[in-house]
């Protein structure tokens, strides 16, 4: 398997564009498999962009600075001009608008419908409750700017 770090030596080899080619083929589809059904909090959609940032800082590895000759990590903002692809949370969110899509065009009977629109029965546990399917589907509609869902 091939290393992304800057140090390793089939990752000096190898041109970004390739390195590039890998992340985007390889490492990302694992990644999100199956993110279509995710309802990401916070804390997990920071930790996904933690993980990009980290295999983007690999892949370009460190820069050095013009003014004191200095090698030092490249930041979040230099990345995103280097990378031009959207971010992995834009990527979830897009591939979550198509599933549901479609999902909604299956029609009532297939189950998967049912669950995508379905408000369960019988009692919650106690505690704050985790972010459901609807609500993140609401949210996403927002941000794209399509008002409500499936309604």
């Amino acid at each position: 398997m091939l290393s992304f770090g800057a140090q390793s030596r089939a990752s000096s080899l190898l041109s970004k564009n390739i390195n590039i080619k890998i992340y985007r083929t390889i490492i990302l589809p694992v990644v999100l498999y199956g993110c279509e059904t995710w309802s990401l909090t916070l804390r997990e959609e920071h930790r996904l962009r933690v993980f990009e940032n980290r295999m983007l800082r690999r892949i370009f590895g460190p820069k050095r600075d013009e003014v004191t000759g200095e090698w030092r990590k490249l930041h979040n903002d230099k990345l995103n001009d280097l990378y031009s692809s959207p971010n992995t949370i834009r990527v979830i969110e897009l591939k979550r608008m198509r599933w549901m899509g479609h999902v909604a065009r299956m029609g009532e009977r297939i189950s998967v419908y049912r669950i995508l629109v379905g408000k369960p029965e019988g009692k919650r546990p106690l505690g704050r409750p985790r972010r459901r399917r609807e609500e993140t589907n609401e949210m996403e509609f927002q941000i794209v700017g399509w008002g409500h869902g499936l309604d």
